[in-house]
């Protein structure tokens, strides 16, 4: 999916008072970069219909040079059926289980980690399916560039069970996908594409 014009500009505007900020060397620079920020922030929350308190707070956290931040998912597949969890942080909607990739770990150790914390499975990563562009891909707005990366995992051991993050735990078929995905996270046509990785082991990884 091509990116709308004002995600473009609201995420150039942000770019440049991050790196701005990064390197300001007078009040004067702090000042008008700061501004520049407020502005991106305004603009990602018109447009996203989100609070503009909540966007200027995301964006005021962000130090250093703008990157895009990492999220990993990990899809384990059995009998034709794919592991979802409910996620406490969207209001309990399903997704593949996943999160941030965490500082130390290496993206598949990160992904190890989110299964056992969210579904309580032991996982062996066997492939890297995806790494997608969250912007291109569909999602809602969101006012930070996030990368991504589905990972399809085996079962080692464990019982699926819900964790500190998640209210429920379940296993669906292709054509049982609940509606009330947590679109923030997942869409129909990743979990899709999933199955056809799952399916086809000598598929290249996709990407962007």
């Amino acid at each position: 999916m091509i990116k709308r014009p004002w995600q473009i500009w609201a995420s150039e505007l942000h770019t440049i008072a991050r790196t701005g900020l990064t390197s300001a060397s007078t009040a004067f620079d702090v000042e008008r970069y700061t501004a520049i920020r407020s502005l991106a922030a305004r603009m990602m929350a018109s447009h996203a219909d989100a609070h503009f308190v909540r966007e200027e707070g995301l964006f005021a956290a962000q130090a250093g040079c703008a990157t895009p931040k990492v999220d990993v998912r990990g899809a384990v597949i059995e009998d034709g059926r794919i592991l979802l969890v409910r996620e406490l942080a969207d209001c309990g909607r399903w997704a593949i289980p996943g999160g941030w990739a965490d500082v130390n770990l290496s993206p598949s150790e990160s992904v190890v980690r989110e299964l056992q914390q969210e579904a309580g499975l032991e996982v062996r990563v066997r492939k890297l399916a995806a790494v997608y562009d969250r912007t291109r891909q569909g999602h809602p707005p969101h006012p930070l560039p996030v990368y991504r990366l589905f990972f399809l995992c085996d079962r080692v051991s464990g019982v699926p069970k819900s964790g500190l993050e998640t209210s429920a735990v379940a296993f669906f078929g292709e054509c049982e996908i609940p509606e009330d995905l947590s679109t923030e996270r997942i869409l129909p046509h990743q979990i899709e594409r999933m199955f056809e990785h799952a399916r086809d082991r000598d598929l290249p990884t996709d990407f962007d």
